[in-house]
């Protein structure tokens, strides 16, 4: 399995660099290289019952030699007749001289392609053929790859078939114990009707094996890094009286919501154990709150807490809101990042350190050598795709077993989060504070930009600001899509007495934080920018979002572009630019103008995309899933996770020879997968 694809047959060097681009270099990368759909050439049909636009499979005698048309320089025409008992059409190929040289009159061949009605009769299009008989692709199942330069799908179709024969026998990793409680086919069985189905029936159960399989480890992977915390004893926080304290600092009433997620921090504070929980919720929902009134549990038992924000103007902002609602208690909130000065860092280090910081917030510089606590008891971390399992452990590191607290505001449906979270609790905010509006969401076509563009200036003149988001940041030749830096210009032109500032992931961070903090202050009242706004800014006075080109957006990116504005009192609109007239992209627009429910609209950007392009998969730093559909196998991720349950609580890994090879694989995705380092 280990063997490098070179020593294949009929795989040169050629082919062996293809395969190299799809991350395939071994023999298991391609095994493990998984069709992306199938075609059912097992049923022949009859001429006669043909119809236009169907794919078949023909058992056919060549009825003609093949004529040859030349229609222009560079297009041929190939046409022969082929007939069966019930009746007779004509097969065409383009461009394909070789064919002249395959059929003869009387021949006896199966075809299998797509007909198509031309001047009023059927004909069968570009068949693919084999002489009757043979069966290497047709009567049966075929595997349809997905391909890269350099590769058909004869050649990846023959060569997994040479390399399932020259390996044999697969070592089998998943236990026969689990495999039957869980009505799991062995590994053989498996790898050969996946690529190669006897049925359809055989195709299902080979998948239930690699779904679960896959499943199965990237949960084991996640479940061994949350045994690790779980087990540690956390401190137990014995005062959590003192809320009416804090309540009489904040402006309106807890949420249901944000109650329920107190009341599951709370038990876990007085557990005894340390806590590692993520607290979820859309934008807006409150989370800053439960985290405040977490860190005044923290205090009121003696302890300092943290809390780590992914820029320095988020980190600054959580310090003025915490500020805020401490107003009056006597808790000191200190500063930490990378962008203070040497002095005012020394301050900070010395506060941290005697303990008069009872709050720290900051970004990674907290997790430097320097940052010594004198009582930590409590970390906070914003935005947990920026950080890793292996940060987080730095920072509990700064204590003894400091209970862990993970704030994320991209809402996620619920099969992901416990894929993406499962070394974590999961505690949701599910409802907005009552008078937030909604922010008023319209897609239009580009007929609709003089309008829009002074709608934009209304509300300028009227003392608001606004964000024009773009996917590119400069043009080039292949994409014809709106671009940050040629866009910026045309708006300073367009409005040459408004400050219009760009903003873009190709500028330095210290020019980026520049920026945004003159949007902030109001300096800048038009931001052009990428997606580089999209996490955590709050700027109340911004009530206009512009994306152009929203179709290159999934739906959950787009719900967290439209959460940067509405963050005042004043009516917010979102305004998409959506260019393209396809079922996802119309379903899409449908989708964001009808919901600000941010957990609604990412059930519905998995359905319509996919795990592997939703937004935040390939940012959390998840392995690709080869085969397994988070919206469609959620019956096979529960029980792929209660197996996973049962082997850690067990201590299989660790303590039963029979899971040493399973141990293997999942040490494997420990070390590959960002996510947990």
């Amino acid at each position: 399995m280990d063997r490098d694809i070179c020593y294949l047959k009929g795989v040169g060097s050629a082919r062996a660099k293809a395969f190299s681009k799809l991350g395939i270099r071994t023999a298991e990368d391609l095994l493990y290289f998984f069709p992306r759909g199938y075609e059912d050439r097992s049923v022949t049909k009859n001429i006669d019952d043909c119809e236009a636009e169907e794919t078949v499979c023909l058992s056919i005698t060549v009825s003609s030699a093949v004529h040859e048309t030349r229609i222009r320089k560079n297009m041929a025409v190939y046409t022969m007749t082929i007939s069966d008992e019930t009746g007779s059409m004509n097969a065409v190929w383009y461009n394909n001289r070789f064919v002249k040289n395959v059929f003869s009159p009387g021949a006896e061949f199966v075809l299998y392609g797509k007909i198509e009605r031309a001047r009023g009769k059927l004909q069968i299009v570009n068949p693919i053929y084999e002489k009757a008989g043979e069966a290497k692709y047709t009567g049966k199942i075929v595997p349809v790859y997905p391909l890269t330069g350099g590769l058909l799908q004869k050649n990846v179709q023959s060569i997994i078939s040479e390399a399932l024969k020259s390996i044999g026998e697969i070592p089998e990793y998943l236990p026969e114990k689990l495999r039957e409680e869980y009505k799991i086919p062995d590994i053989n069985f498996s790898m050969k009707n996946i690529h190669f189905p006897d049925s359809l029936e055989s195709y299902s159960r080979a998948r239930k094996r690699f779904v679960f399989d896959e499943l199965l480890t990237l949960q084991l992977a996640l479940f061994s890094q949350k045994d690790v915390i779980s087990k540690n004893d956390g401190i137990v926080f014995k005062d959590i009286s003192g809320g009416n304290l804090l309540k009489n600092n904040i402006p309106y009433k807890l949420t249901g919501a944000q109650k329920r997620a107190m009341t599951e921090i709370i038990s876990d504070l007085k557990s005894g154990k340390q806590m590692n929980r993520l607290l979820q919720g859309d934008v807006g929902s409150g989370k800053t709150i439960v985290a405040a009134m977490t860190i005044f549990l923290s205090h009121r038992n003696g302890y300092q807490s943290v809390l780590m924000a992914p820029t320095e103007i988020l980190a600054q902002q959580h310090c003025e809101s915490l500020n805020e609602i401490f107003k009056g208690l006597g808790i000191n909130v200190v500063l930490l990042t990378g962008g203070l000065c040497a002095a005012d860092k020394r301050f900070a280090y010395e506060q941290i350190s005697n303990g008069l910081a009872d709050v720290v917030v900051g970004t990674h510089a907290i997790i430097e050598e320097k940052a010594v606590f004198f009582k930590l008891g409590l970390v906070i971390a914003d935005e947990q795709h920026r950080f890793g399992v292996s940060q987080r452990a730095r920072l509990c590191a700064k204590g003894v077993n400091p209970h862990m607290l993970i704030m994320s505001a991209t809402p996620i449906p619920r099969t992901l989060a416990l894929i993406l979270y499962g070394d974590l609790d999961i505690s949701v905010i599910d409802e907005l504070p009552p008078g937030r509006k909604p922010v008023q969401t319209f897609a239009v076509g580009e007929n609709m930009r003089r309008r829009v563009y002074a709608f934009l200036e209304k509300n300028i003149k009227e003392g608001h600001q606004g964000y024009v988001v773009c996917p590119l940041i400069e043009e080039t030749e292949t994409l014809d899509l709106s671009n940050a830096t040629q866009l910026a210009a045309t708006l300073r032109e367009k409005f040459p007495k408004i400050s219009i500032g760009l903003m873009h992931g190709k500028m330095k961070p210290g020019e980026k934080e520049q920026v945004m903090e003159d949007f902030s202050r109001g300096s800048i009242k038009i931001l052009v920018s990428t997606t580089v706004i999209e996490v955590g800014v709050n700027v109340p006075n911004a009530n206009v979002m512009i994306i152009e080109n929203a179709e290159r957006f999934g739906l959950s990116q787009l719900h967290q572009l439209r959460g940067r504005v509405g963050r005042g009192a004043d009516q917010a609109y979102c305004i998409l630019f959506a260019h393209g007239s396809g079922e996802v992209t119309k379903k899409r627009m449908e989708t964001m103008c009808a919901s600000n429910d941010g957990f609604y609209i990412s059930e519905q950007d998995l359905k319509l995309r996919g795990p592997g392009d939703f937004f935040g998969t390939r940012q959390h730093g998840l392995p690709d899933m080869k085969i397994a559909n988070l919206f469609k196998d959620g019956d096979l991720l529960k029980m792929a996770q209660d197996a996973a349950k049962k082997i850690c609580i067990n201590e299989l890994l660790q303590k039963n020879d029979e899971y040493s090879a399973l141990k293997k694989r999942v040490d494997r995705i420990i070390e590959k997968a960002e996510i947990l380092n």
